[in-house]
């Protein structure tokens, strides 16, 4: 008997802890853009590891759903701007965006050798999401660039990835979609810099929206401080400068997207 009760809390143990790590996740505010693009491919699985590796708690990508219904990320309707060919992701099939090597444009903006930035290939949602489950300290947010948020889910599903994603958009219906779908999965509601802030706030609060992200040009200390006492959290996108940082740090805000993830964590280190 004795022996089967170690058994028992054994396993109990094992199990908790297990349920613990899975929500584990670390809480800093630093939204890596498209991954670690500073350094990084936009939106590619070497980004996306590096976002990983430096420590944002969350990651920004965006998704399309190809010509064979394949739900790809990538930021632009075409590939034209990061790859060293241009096809039109609604048009193409999986195998045919597989040709493109969307490090180009990185390569040929930092000057670097193929073997400085190898080649890269658009990824699948399902590829990023089984590399975020596989830790517990980064989470990703996804932002359908076209109708495909249920897609989203229904990947999302498949491979048990929702206490691991939020979504960002500036839609509202994509949004309220996304809350339809699961009340547990949170959403950054992305702003415009000439956003009615007033009506945003009671929009988001009667949908559930956790976050309103506003455009870097638009949001005020009289913004922050309006969101914030709404119960929201506040957040700036896209921050990349140094001293846009420190500013927004000094307003209060709490959700930075930026391109520069471990600059923004040294500077909040410094605080």
């Amino acid at each position: 008997m004795t022996r089967a009760l170690l058994l028992l809390t054994l396993c109990i143990a094992l199990f908790c802890r297990a349920a613990h790590a899975q929500t584990n996740f670390l809480r800093n505010g630093v939204t890596a853009h498209r991954g670690n693009s500073g350094e990084r491919p936009e939106n590619t699985l070497s980004a996306f590891e590096s976002a990983i590796a430096v420590g944002a708690d969350w990651i920004e990508l965006d998704v399309y759903l190809t010509k064979d219904r394949q739900l790809v990320v990538t930021h632009d309707p075409d590939t034209g701007r990061v790859g060293d060919k241009k096809l039109r992701v609604a048009d193409s099939t999986f195998a045919e965006l597989q040709t493109v090597d969307v490090a180009t444009r990185f390569r040929t903006l930092n000057n670097l050798a193929a073997a400085e930035c190898p080649p890269a290939r658009m990824p699948l949602l399902a590829d990023v999401l089984k590399l975020i489950v596989k830790q517990n300290r980064t989470r990703v947010s996804i932002q359908p660039k076209d109708e495909c948020v249920q897609a989203a889910f229904d990947i999302i599903r498949e491979l048990k990835a929702e206490k691991w994603v939020g979504f960002n958009d500036g839609s509202l219906n994509k949004m309220r979609q996304v809350k339809t779908l699961s009340k547990a999965v949170p959403v950054f509601w992305d702003r415009n810099a000439d956003t009615g802030i007033d009506k945003d706030i009671r929009t988001a609060r009667e949908e559930g929206f956790e976050c309103l992200v506003v455009h870097r040009n638009g949001l005020t200390k009289e913004k922050a401080d309006k969101i914030r006492q709404a119960g929201l959290e506040v957040g700036v996108w896209t921050v990349d400068s140094e001293a846009e940082m420190r500013s927004f740090l000094a307003l209060g805000v709490g959700r930075f997207y930026t391109d520069h993830p471990a600059l923004l964590l040294r500077l909040q280190q410094m605080r």
